[in-house]
């Protein structure tokens, strides 16, 4: 049995080993998005259609957390994220095939399975906090979704770079951002496959069984569906799954729109890519502050406050000017600033309402919500642009934000008392 340094030395090594891989993970994932919705437009002619391939991305990643869930309550949280950037990597390499042959659903294909590396980024934020205490848990938690931002903020100011490489390849210029993100997953499976040991979640598991009596538990076997059903009688990954929900929901649909907006005006790619490097800033740079208030407030006044944030950056971007603006790159900045709040915060609840051995399915089923619905946003918010303007895609992003920081006022003035097996929250 474990003692309890032993639990503290690899609960650090388990973080070393997460934060190395979000860094090169975080390069893949940013250089891909960065140029999907304009490679989307560009093969297929049309601006109402470029939201598809962020939306695809999104989708993608959400649908891999079913079986990505499964494999870690098999497995653990090693098969589970290995298996995920490699097939993200599968999709960088059909997403290259489309930008050479100009096939507008090849490319979607390749960005649907590109977001397998989504989900890999995403679940690693709880494998930070399997052997965690309670008290450091959004600290363990934020310095992981932090990592992120070394990879993240490198990805979109490499399509200057990219461009390059697609040259010397003989690819389209777009293309090779899609290059730089095969790498970056290949080196972050290395790095978890070699690393992470013992695994997190099954050393969790054998403690937390330590001494218990013997018996099946429904929620290893990784099933979303018990993981919906959890969420729903717990008021606690209720809070946090739609906090995490609505705040990726405005951040997707606002963002994934901003390189259209801007490309309108007439802005260059590396100008966007540089807007889009601020906006990820935002999205990780921060997050040990949201971490480390987390823990220190509860999770409660964390979200609100990233609600908050959201509605003054929705308005900010509503009311920019087509093409570059100070105050779209402000505007981009604080959406990013606000998700982080809500994602840390929200991530810290739905592992505070969750039994260790639910964990997997309960964070899966959390995170498939969210994506579908960040999916179903970023869809809309195409149409949306085309047909009314970014301005009104910002008022229905300040909106939710909006509706988000009343719920969470509201559900505050319930008490809750956890129930056995997991961990009180605030």
């Amino acid at each position: 049995m474990l003692s309890a340094p032993d639990v503290d030395g690899l609960q650090t090594r388990t973080v070393t080993t997460l934060m190395g891989s979000q860094v090169m993970g975080g390069i893949g994932v940013a250089s891909g998005i960065a140029v999907a919705a304009l490679m989307a437009a560009e093969i297929s002619g049309r601006d109402d259609l470029s939201g598809l391939a962020n939306t695809t991305q999104v989708l993608g990643g959400a649908l891999m957390t079913i079986p990505v869930a499964a494999l870690m309550a098999a497995r653990g949280r090693r098969a589970g994220l290995v298996a995920a950037y490699l097939v993200g990597t599968v999709g960088a390499a059909l997403a290259i095939t489309a930008a050479v042959v100009g096939h507008f659903w090849l490319l979607l294909l390749g960005t649907a399975l590109f977001g397998a590396s989504s989900t890999a980024n995403s679940q690693a934020r709880y494998a930070a906090v399997d052997l965690a205490p309670p008290s450091r848990r959004g600290r363990h938690l934020s310095l992981v979704v932090w990592a992120t931002t070394i990879g993240s903020v490198l990805g979109p100011n490499i399509l200057g770079p990219g461009k390059q490489l697609a040259g010397a390849l003989g690819l389209p210029p777009l293309a090779g951002a899609w290059v730089f993100s095969a790498a970056g997953f290949l080196v972050a499976a290395t790095l978890i496959h070699l690393l992470l040991r013992p695994d997190p979640l099954l050393t969790a598991r054998a403690l937390a069984d330590h001494g218990a009596p013997p018996g099946p538990r429904v929620g290893q076997r990784g099933s979303v569906v018990h993981g919906l059903r959890a969420i729903i009688a717990s008021p606690v990954t209720r809070l946090g799954t739609i906090a995490v929900t609505a705040g990726h929901v405005v951040m997707v649909a606002v963002m994934v729109m901003t390189p259209i907006h801007m490309s309108h005006g007439h802005a260059e790619v590396e100008v966007i890519g540089f807007v889009i490097s601020i906006h990820i800033l935002g999205m990780y740079g921060l997050s040990p502050v949201a971490g480390y208030l987390t823990d220190r407030w509860g999770a409660r006044p964390v979200i609100v406050t990233g609600a908050v944030i959201q509605v003054a950056a929705c308005v900010l971007a509503a009311t920019s000017r087509t093409g570059w603006s100070l105050g779209l790159l402000a505007g981009l900045f604080l959406l990013g600033l606000g998700w982080s709040c809500t994602m840390v915060a929200g991530s810290n609840l739905v592992v505070a309402g969750a039994a260790v051995h639910d964990r997997a399915s309960v964070q899966g089923a959390s995170d498939l919500v969210m994506g579908l619905s960040a999916a179903t946003a970023g869809g809309l918010a195409g149409v949306v642009v085309q047909h009314l303007g970014y301005d009104w895609l910002g008022a229905a992003g300040a909106l939710v934000a909006l509706l988000l920081g009343a719920y969470t006022v509201l559900s505050a003035r319930r008490t809750v008392s956890p129930a056995p097996g997991r961990t009180p929250a605030r």
